[in-house]
């Protein structure tokens, strides 16, 4: 499934469609014209076609730390 790959796993597609759902409830403007009024099929509309992405944050990792003998 292509939408899989680019989330990651279903987790990130869920989180990202109820993301977008939100900033489409709080007055963002859609990014596609949907057959639906409903945010949250919006959103998944959206992500299906290709129009919101997901960005991955970069985990920090720290050096071990090394203690002296």
């Amino acid at each position: 499934m292509a939408i899989e790959s680019a989330f990651h796993n279903k987790y990130s597609l869920v989180k990202g469609a109820a993301r977008r759902a939100r900033q489409l409830q709080s007055g963002a403007l859609p990014l596609i014209a949907a057959k639906s009024m409903k945010a949250c099929r919006v959103a998944q509309d959206e992500i299906k076609s290709g129009h919101v992405k997901f960005v991955l944050p970069v985990q920090l990792v720290e050096p071990p730390l090394v203690l002296p003998n």
